[in-house]
């Protein structure tokens, strides 16, 4: 590429924080051969292969991992770093939680001046090519090294990672069971450097079909089984603009033939809307979770509950736990996506809702016969288990919406099919929000300040200098309990 368009592209992308992310820094770390253990702590890894694309590998799985397990790809955005994104992005406590292996590719500014993954260039994001293949060639290191289950590898990423991710599920459909696309770019947006700049900021106004096309050309003679496929997408982003998530959903639809109506929609956590397209046996091939007032990042909730995860940082933005959420969608919490297992009893037929509190929701549904039990799945997640039809949920935030399913545990305790899931909406109040400066937020008794800086009382978040010049959004649920906000509450 010629040196002044090289050099306009830098400007133009600088002008607007071209997926729009700081440096951080890397914690120095011990590189390990390829064949050493790594367990417990974030790793290098040297010597995984040939390495075209120049790519780093970092590692991290529990200590206690089996042989059989998942692995998940976790690729970071512009400026950031492999440390950075296992810090921030809370994959590291499902992969503790569910027992599965991380692996994070990292790039730089040897490969990019930005450090961005390179989703725009055809030499390096297309199958056996470039950082696309060293990316592959980790997944097969560390499946060798974990004794990995290969028919349960999954892909993520954010911005520019979530553009590579985009990249790879189309490129190795045989590699990849699933992927997630987080403020990302549909696969093959562009294929030069120069046409990267028009995905990110509008609309490519192609039909549903020629983008599944771009999928299906990346991997010539796959007919299938395709990725399942998470979107993630601010409606507030202006780096990557919200039609990208619009132009995802309508390119994995197309590849797995099921149209861009959504067979079902629920609220969660933050306002989200879950967008479901299921594939012909009824079960989510295609998500779109649509995130209000989220503006270029990655979507966390920093907290102890189940669904929450991550901390906030320059573009981790508190508003859900997308990486909760991206798990289970893929089954990674031991049900099949949305709750239920491998036994062979049917589906409860039935299930509704009873009632519903600000804190709880009441369930009912309709005897399987030859069941010894009932497991609940909350939000993908077993929340419970019965040997009735009725079960009560307790513990839950007020004016929350929760999806549930229902599956028969036989008596050797093997769950069967999912049922079809309800929404349950408890009663109450909203959480509420308040933003203002940390002076008058400290004076509110919303927060304290220690040592010449702010702290949000209950979460004890640093909200930064006691001063009036700083302004956050501070949401309390429960009464007394504040969490930053800033990204919509």
């Amino acid at each position: 590429m010629p040196h002044t368009t090289w050099r306009g592209f830098l400007r133009r992308t600088a002008q607007a924080a071209v997926l729009g992310l700081l440096a951080a820094g890397l914690t120095a770390l011990t590189p390990l051969t390829a064949d050493a253990a790594a367990a417990g702590t974030l790793q290098q890894v040297t010597g995984f292969g040939s390495n075209p694309g120049n790519l780093a590998m970092y590692e991290y799985a529990p200590s206690d991992l089996p042989t059989g397990a998942p692995l998940v790809v976790a690729l970071h955005g512009c400026g950031q770093s492999a440390s950075d994104y296992h810090t921030h992005s809370g994959w590291q406590k499902f992969a503790d939680q569910w027992g599965f292996a991380v692996v994070y590719p990292q790039t730089s500014t040897a490969n990019n001046s930005l450090s961005c993954f390179s989703w725009f260039d055809s030499t390096k994001d297309t199958r056996g090519k470039g950082e696309a293949a060293s990316i592959v060639q980790m997944v097969d290191s560390a499946a060798a090294q974990y004794g990995s289950d290969r028919g349960r590898v999954f892909v993520t990423g954010l911005s520019a990672g979530g553009g590579m991710t985009a990249d790879l599920l189309a490129d190795y459909p045989d590699v990849f069971a699933g992927g997630s696309v987080d403020s990302g770019l549909p696969a093959q947006c562009a294929t030069t450097l120069t046409a990267a700049s028009g995905c990110q900021y509008g609309s490519q106004n192609l039909t549903p079909k020629q983008w599944g096309d771009k999928v299906r050309d990346s991997a010539p003679g796959h007919s299938g089984p395709w990725p399942r496929v998470a979107v993630w997408q601010g409606t507030a982003d202006t780096t990557v603009t919200p039609v990208n998530g619009t132009e995802l959903r309508d390119q994995w639809t197309d590849v797995w033939g099921i149209g861009q109506t959504a067979s079902s929609t629920q609220s969660l956590p933050g306002g989200t809307t879950e967008s479901l397209y299921d594939d012909g046996t009824g079960k989510p091939a295609v998500a779109l979770f649509s995130v209000p007032g989220m503006t270029h990042g990655l979507a966390v909730d920093p907290g102890s509950g189940a669904d929450q995860c991550g901390s906030t940082g320059a573009y981790y933005l508190a508003a859900i736990c997308s990486s909760y959420y991206t798990a289970t969608f893929w089954g990674l919490d031991g049900g099949a996506g949305q709750g239920g297992g491998t036994g062979s009893l049917p589906a409860p037929a039935g299930l509704t809702v009873t009632g519903t509190t600000d804190t709880g929701a009441s369930l009912s549904w309709n005897a399987v016969s030859g069941a010894a039990s009932y497991d609940i799945y909350r939000n993908g997640t077993k929340t419970g288990s019965t040997t009735g039809t009725t079960y009560t949920d307790t513990g839950l935030s007020p004016a929350t919406a929760y999806h549930y399913t229902v599956a028969a545990v036989d008596s050797a305790g093997a769950a069967g099919a999912s049922s079809a899931s309800v929404t349950a909406t408890t009663t109450g109040s909203a959480p509420k929000c308040y933003t203002d400066n940390n002076y008058n937020q400290v004076q509110a008794g919303r927060a304290h300040q220690s040592g010449g800086y702010t702290y949000a009382n209950g979460s004890n978040q640093n909200m930064g200098l006691y001063n009036v010049a700083i302004t956050h959004t501070l949401k309390e649920s429960p009464a007394g309990y504040f969490v930053i906000a800033d990204s919509g509450c």
